[in-house]
């Protein structure tokens, strides 16, 4: 059950108009519930997984809390902080460590037989372990005092809107939320309306259009020419951006018609003028999940190493930020180029600056985004990729044919379409530009019903008529 499936907008119009008519702990145990199924309907081993996951870390927290000296509050710590990895490990990485396992006995003259080829990764899985981790660390480090409410902890792991692809939520934030009995309100509910059209917009109007060629490009890179493989490549961050961008504001959205509060989970990304600035604007809330649960930890145990340290810290927890998306040295690549140029616009900021300096401000600016730009879409070819020898061909093969056709250029998307979508980028960007300068939704909001009307239903005609329905999966579930 995915977002933009009439399965979930049925499921969730039911979970709206029961949670609103009872209220104290009735709500509570529709919440539950209601994730229980979300959860359940794809695959019931997904829930297992989920609450055997929920009750570890349930327990492990109130252990923690109760033992009184370091020794065994250290040994209770490590010992529920191995259970999560493990769990983690087994089931998103085993075929990776298993292959690479299989390749060095093979270098050695070993023999290896593959134990298991298809393991299923579980929805989520990914996002509620690091919730679980971020939990009992805060627990051990006696920033919190340890759920006693299973109900209500059970709520903040598996709670629906935010269970497939986060926003990854710190407990101390979403716990308080939990205990107050929730009251409709109409101004959360047409906020809540609001964003979920805005992130079905970009799901539909962009996302989707360009999906289906840009899937089949990269998976067949021999196939296309070297312009088409640039077009492609050029194109991409954007399809990601408006899927993973979409799917947030469809869960912060439908989180607040039911009154909870999630994360922001973007802010602008393609205005960074730093990979550094850039991610403390993609995919916040795992940003700052790595920067304050393995950087920082990282760097305070290396501090006598002195600036070396910290370089080591950010390569270290970027090749890791890698590995969490799969098993694979793609993404040890892509998390590599992060923490590489991080580090280099640490160790050479005073020469940068320098540099800048001597640029008129407005070219300063614009040479900042685009350098960001590119070398994020760089690294983004290694995120999509299967293979490091086809990364290798495409990165080798951009320039070439360069006066191709306009109609080799377009990927074989009809006109029509092309147009919409291009617009479409447009007019997100453009409103995420004004967004953050005014509050469009409350002036909006100020505008006579007619006009608000009018506005919602052509928007409305216009991804019905232009958008690529047919419940496509959004890419971030796979991690």
């Amino acid at each position: 059950m995915i977002f933009n499936s009439w399965e979930f907008i049925f499921f969730f119009g039911l979970v709206f108009l029961a949670f609103y008519f009872f209220k104290g702990g009735v709500q509570k145990w529709l919440l539950l519930i209601s994730s229980a199924i979300f959860i359940g309907f794809s695959h019931i081993g997904f829930l297992l997984l989920a609450a055997v996951s929920t009750v570890i870390t349930y327990g492990a927290a109130i252990w923690i809390d109760q033992k009184k000296d370091e020794k065994h509050r250290s040994i209770a710590f490590k010992l529920a902080l191995v259970v999560q990895i493990l769990l983690l490990l087994g089931f998103k990485y085993f075929g990776f460590l298993e292959a690479n396992l299989s390749y060095l006995l093979k270098l050695i003259g070993a023999e290896y037989h593959w134990v298991a080829t298809h393991m299923f990764i579980p929805l989520g899985i990914s996002f509620y372990t690091f919730q679980a981790i971020s939990y009992l660390i805060e627990v051990y480090w006696e920033e919190m005092e340890a759920e006693k409410n299973l109900l209500d902890f059970s709520i903040y792991m598996l709670f629906f809107m935010k269970f497939l692809s986060g926003p990854i939520e710190r407990a101390d934030q979403f716990l308080p939320q939990v205990k107050t009995t929730k009251l409709f309100s109409y101004d959360n509910t047409v906020n809540g309306l609001k964003l979920i059209g805005i992130g079905l917009f970009k799901k539909l109007m962009i996302a989707d259009r360009l999906a289906p060629v840009l899937n089949d490009l990269f998976a067949s890179v021999h196939d296309y020419s070297g312009a088409q493989l640039l077009v492609g490549t050029i194109l991409y961050p954007i399809q990601l951006y408006a899927d993973f961008s979409g799917y947030t504001d469809i869960a912060i959205g439908g989180a607040l018609i039911l009154g909870f509060h999630l994360s922001p989970n973007f802010n602008r990304p393609f205005i960074a003028q730093t990979i550094t600035d850039f991610w403390r604007r993609w995919h916040m809330s795992l940003s700052f999940w790595v920067r304050d649960y393995l950087y920082e930890p990282i760097a305070m145990n290396k501090r006598r190493w002195g600036i070396w340290g910290i370089a080591y810290a950010l390569i270290v927890t970027f090749v890791l930020l890698g590995l969490w998306h799969g098993g694979s040295w793609n993404f040890v690549i892509y998390g590599a180029i992060q923490g590489i140029v991080i580090t280099y616009e640490m160790l050479c900021a005073k020469q940068r600056s320098s540099f800048l300096k001597r640029l008129p401000s407005s070219l300063s600016a614009s040479y900042g985004i685009l350098r960001t730009f590119i070398i994020f879409t760089f690294s983004l070819l290694f995120f999509k990729i299967e293979g490091i020898g086809n990364v290798g061909y495409v990165i080798t093969h951009l320039f070439d044919g360069v006066d191709s056709s306009y109609k080799e250029l377009n990927l074989g998307i009809r006109d029509h379409y092309l147009i919409m979508c291009f617009l479409s980028i447009v007019l997100v960007f453009a409103y995420e530009a004004v967004e953050s300068k005014w509050n469009l939704k409350q002036s909006f909001k100020n505008k006579p019903m007619v006009i608000r009307w009018t506005f919602y239903y052509l928007m409305l005609i216009l991804v019905f008529y232009n958008g690529a329905l047919g419940n496509t999966d959004f890419i971030y579930l796979q991690f």
